[in-house]
């Protein structure tokens, strides 16, 4: 566990660009319970994903048309009970942090992982989350 005043800015900088904290497992189910799309960022400290997985997130989220409906965070490291939740929706993956996934009714429809956020910068990891609200979120016409 890391300390809380460390993490206090990698929260804020999810928490600024919108995303809703949940930090015991009950906020996780709650939040994941809502109807329609959440987008669920495992947060971390580590600076060479994670320092680059933040800025992505906020980019996608300022210059999508079809962001989520519902946005929260958890953070590896800190809130171990939510992190373990969080994780636990994303069947038979193997944890993940940095990570980012798109839950469409409870269920996993995207998963970005580590070890593609390790690889790409922040303004490749927002160009494919675009791709991926479009694909996921994007609201039928009726």
């Amino acid at each position: 566990m890391y300390p809380e005043l460390m993490v206090i800015p990698m929260r804020e900088e999810l928490v600024r660009a919108g995303l809703e904290e949940t930090r015991s497992a009950e906020e996780v189910d709650a939040a994941i319970k809502r109807p329609g799309t959440t987008l669920l960022v495992v947060n971390s400290i580590c600076g060479c994903a994670a320092g680059k997985m933040r800025p992505g997130v906020r980019l996608a989220l300022a210059n999508s048309a079809n962001a989520p409906d519902h946005k929260i965070t958890v953070f590896a490291g800190q809130d171990r009970e939510a992190t373990d939740r969080a994780r636990s929706y994303f069947e038979g993956n193997p944890p993940s942090s940095p990570a980012i996934a798109i839950m469409r009714d409870g269920k996993l429809a995207y998963l970005m992982q580590r070890y593609v956020i390790e690889q790409a910068t922040a303004q490749q990891i927002a160009g494919e989350l675009i791709r991926a609200f479009e694909e996921h979120c994007a609201k039928t016409a009726a």
